[in-house]
């Protein structure tokens, strides 16, 4: 149950991050809203850093799981950010919802055990899941860059699997901060500092406050997968990425953004495999 509840409470968290985000992208340069972030989800993280000190057990295995956490992470951010500025996101978002589903077949692929109907409910999620984020057809683009575009996502959803699954690895090792800092130092080291070496971080007073919740709503979102992911790392990884269907339902009451029958055909399919995973697992 814990593990259902860590993947819900981080789909939750995720979900208005995204909405925050797409907010602020069409405020400022999509760079500096992954700049930002990072700088305030360090802010967030580093005193539970500081006041924890160093983990007895970080040692180098625990620091490339956290290498490989912290740049999957970054990594498929400027991707997916990258392939929204050229791409339609009819085509991205079903894409990068996969993540989830990427991170269990590699938890499978390492050998966690998974339990034959757990395997046909996670599927069943993961096909809502897909069916949730997909957007009318006749809001769907066919242009030449298309199968580019699918590239970027397919990309950016391979990197947030892989940085799922570190994270589930190395979370039942170390202390939630320990977990949660490694894409915020890497996002201000690399992308917050030269942006503002070079003059190019941008920030206005409509886009501030959308950048400072969705950098604190992803380090709840990457606590509570956390927290799941020490339970059952696969059921954590599928369930989190139910923030396609929650920033769905979401952008209709907030945006007006319209659900067509797929779309909630898909959010149905999602609520049943919750609850029928939760008899499962409980």
């Amino acid at each position: 149950m814990i593990a259902i509840l860590g993947g819900l409470g981080a789909a939750a968290a995720w979900a208005a991050s995204t909405l925050c985000s797409s907010r602020s992208t069409r405020m400022i340069a999509p760079a500096s809203v992954v700049a930002w972030i990072a700088v305030v989800g360090l802010l967030v993280t580093a005193p539970f850093v500081i006041a924890g000190g160093i983990p007895a057990r970080l040692g180098a295995g625990e620091v490339g799981w956290l290498l490989l956490a912290g740049a999957g992470n970054l990594i498929g951010l400027l991707i997916a950010y990258f392939a929204y500025r050229v791409g339609d996101v009819a085509l991205i978002a079903p894409i990068i919802s996969t993540e989830g589903a990427i991170a269990a077949v590699i938890a499978f692929a390492f050998g966690e055990r998974i339990g034959s109907a757990t395997a046909a409910t996670l599927a069943v999620i993961a096909f809502g899941i897909a069916l949730a984020a997909m957007p009318p057809r006749t809001e769907v683009a066919v242009a030449p860059r298309a199968r580019r575009v699918a590239l970027y996502a397919g990309a950016a959803a391979v990197c947030f699997g892989a940085s799922l699954y570190a994270t589930g690895r190395v979370g039942s090792e170390l202390p939630l901060a320990w977990v949660v800092l490694p894409t915020r130092l890497l996002g201000t080291l690399l992308v917050a500092m030269p942006l503002a070496v070079s003059g190019r971080l941008r920030l206005t007073r409509r886009a501030a406050p959308l950048v400072a919740g969705a950098g604190v709503l992803e380090v709840l979102g990457f606590a509570s997968f956390t927290v799941g992911a020490r339970h059952d790392l696969a059921v954590a990884a599928v369930l989190s990425c139910q923030f396609a269907a929650l920033s769905a339902v979401a952008a209709y009451f907030l945006f007006r953004e319209r659900l067509d029958r797929t779309q909630l055909a898909g959010v149905v399919v999602v609520l049943a495999g919750v609850t029928a995973l939760s008899g499962l697992r409980g």
